[in-house]
């Protein structure tokens, strides 16, 4: 997901980058499944009804510029819905939208099915 953080995120990395702030967002990290994707200013339409719930991102150190999920993202009772992207949300009371972008291809699933990410699958770099 090369080039989908939010302008917040952004602006962020490079306050942290240059001194200007020592802050990291609130952990954990948090991935949001969407029907519509959004932009770097306007969050998608998530997922909503069924068990739905946002999962909890870990990922492994940053290596060449880029880390992934580094365990499977597993939604189980999803609503009837088609998922067409991810996002990733930090934890704070008003939470902040990092990141954005498509799944591959869009995953249809029918009221009580699983949908699952596998470790590995969500790559994140900035460049």
């Amino acid at each position: 997901m090369a080039d989908n953080l939010s302008n917040t995120a952004e602006n962020r990395a490079l306050d942290f980058i240059m001194g200007l702030a020592a802050t990291a967002p609130s952990t954990p990290l948090k991935v949001a499944l969407v029907t519509a994707n959004g932009s770097d200013t306007t969050a998608g339409t998530e997922v909503t009804g069924g068990s739905y719930a946002r999962k909890n991102l870990t990922v492994a150190a940053a290596a060449n510029g880029a880390t992934s999920n580094s365990a499977d993202l597993v939604w189980t009772g999803m609503p009837a819905v088609t998922v067409v992207g991810i996002e990733v949300w930090d934890n704070a009371g008003t939470p902040v939208r990092l990141w954005y972008g498509p799944l591959a291809e869009p995953r249809t699933v029918t009221a009580g099915d699983e949908l699952r990410i596998p470790a590995a699958a969500l790559t994140f770099s900035l460049s």
